[in-house]
């Protein structure tokens, strides 16, 4: 039996390595192609052409292709073709990009066309891809990556979103001009965003689409039963779908921490009488703990560890007797750390198993005063920390370093000759998007293919 097993299985991959040589025939807006079923197959099968396959990558049609008609561009899909053929992407100078990543999306490919475009997130090799400007009016505030390479720029009360293409979509903008106070990836599709609109109902939160724009539905401040006039800050998310944000109460500003269900917008826990207002949120993963810190530029900084399992706060820190300013922190889970950073891009480390002390490494000692003749409506940026992919990244003025290794030295500079100081930088997918705060633009870097 199990002989007679092996020669059907010998005579189906026979077979089944004959019909992947077969020439398929496709008319693409009159034009005539022909390729093989091994070609389109590399497409996947979500794809455009994973639907002339069965589950078992037979052909359909009774096992044969007939012509097949495409009614698209036929210019773009040679382009397309050609990357399924070779994995290489060339765009010749009459093609159009941003209509060639439609093209691409229309057949499910536009993975494909990304992954030859550029090649893994490596922030010791980011090069410059594209700088956009004109981008929206307004004091730039904020910019946030998403996982699949799009970002949200915040300015004023406006939240603008790009897709991956760099392509704007609809604009997310307050009833009522309040100013954004913070914004948030859900997930791919959905952004939240914090301010004092009062029509955003009380706490000012609500989830938009980032495809359209639209308001999903607002997440609402309670305290026990009650309504709370409350002013959400800033937001976080975990993975096992809570949202969380500061929250400050306008009449005798006492602060809190709402959390709320991200799939039905209900909410599910309120933290009240927190000693300081929240300026960042991170969820640990490996803990299921979420960081609460607090980097304020006239008053102290503290660092909690919350467990959501038994309610309490099971690690503290503050800088009580120091007189540093701090900007920003984050936990680096990999070498079980907290970084911090200070006004001077100064780099701090303590354990985040204890965060009791710190060991300060380095100063950043630039002649950025000197610079500042050449740039028009200079405004003051803060050094902002990021963790992606074993590298960890800090911004000081118009230049974001990239330290790497055990002792975490600085290995590369990410500049850029025009647009002034880095006000603020996000990492997401295999792009790192660069906001400045003196001119209307923000760079994209990305990782070339080796």
């Amino acid at each position: 039996m199990a002989k007679y097993v092996t020669i059907l299985q010998y005579y189906y991959h026979q077979n089944y390595d004959k019909w992947l040589r077969k020439t398929v025939k496709l008319n693409v807006g009159g034009k005539k192609f022909e390729t093989t079923a091994t070609t389109l197959a590399c497409a996947g099968r979500n794809s455009f052409f994973g639907s002339m396959f069965d589950e078992d990558w037979n052909p359909r049609s009774d096992g044969e292709f007939t012509e097949r008609f495409i009614d698209r561009d036929p210019d773009y899909f040679t382009v397309l073709l050609n990357l399924l053929r070779t994995g290489e992407l060339y765009i010749p100078s009459k093609i159009d990009k941003k209509l060639l990543y439609k093209e691409a999306l229309y057949y499910g490919i536009q993975d494909h066309v990304r992954s030859a475009k550029w090649g893994p997130f490596d922030g010791n090799r980011l090069r410059l891809a594209e700088s956009l400007t004109g981008i929206t009016a307004g004091e730039a505030a904020m910019i946030r990556a998403s996982q699949n390479s799009w970002c949200c720029v915040v300015r004023g009360n406006m939240v603008k979103t790009y897709d991956w293409m760099l392509e704007e979509q609809p604009s997310i903008t307050t009833r009522d001009y309040s100013r954004v106070n913070d914004v948030c990836w859900v997930n791919s599709d959905n952004i939240a965003v914090s301010s004092s609109d009062k029509y955003l109902a009380s706490g000012g939160i609500g989830l938009f689409s980032a495809s359209t724009g639209e308001l999903r539905y607002n997440f609402q401040v309670k305290d026990g039963d009650q309504l709370k006039d409350y002013i959400a800050g800033a937001l976080g998310v975990s993975s096992d779908y809570k949202l969380f944000s500061s929250c400050s109460e306008s009449t005798n500003k006492r602060n809190g921490i709402g959390v709320w269900d991200q799939v039905t917008g209900k909410q599910t826990d309120f933290l009240p009488y927190w000693p300081y207002k929240a300026t960042k949120f991170q969820w640990l993963h490996g803990t299921n703990c979420l960081m609460v810190a607090t980097c304020h530029s006239m008053s102290k900084c503290s660092i909690n560890l919350f467990d959501f399992r038994e309610n309490r706060v099971f690690l503290s820190w503050s800088n009580a007797m120091d007189e540093r300013v701090y900007r920003d922190a984050i936990a680096i889970e990999e070498s079980n750390s907290i970084c911090v950073v200070d006004s001077k891009e100064t780099l701090g480390f303590m354990d985040l198993r204890s965060i009791n002390s710190i060991e300060w490494r380095g100063t950043h000692t630039r002649g950025f005063t000197e610079k500042l003749s050449g740039w028009t409506g200079y405004k003051f940026s803060y050094p902002k920390l990021a963790f992606h992919k074993g590298q960890l990244f800090s911004s000081f003025d118009d230049t974001i370093s990239v330290y790497c290794g055990s002792d975490w030295v600085r290995t590369s500079q990410l500049q850029q000759s025009h647009g002034g100081p880095i006000w603020d930088f996000s990492i997401g997918g295999d792009r790192l998007f660069a906001l400045h705060g003196s001119e209307d633009i923000f760079d994209v870097w990305e990782t070339p293919r080796p």
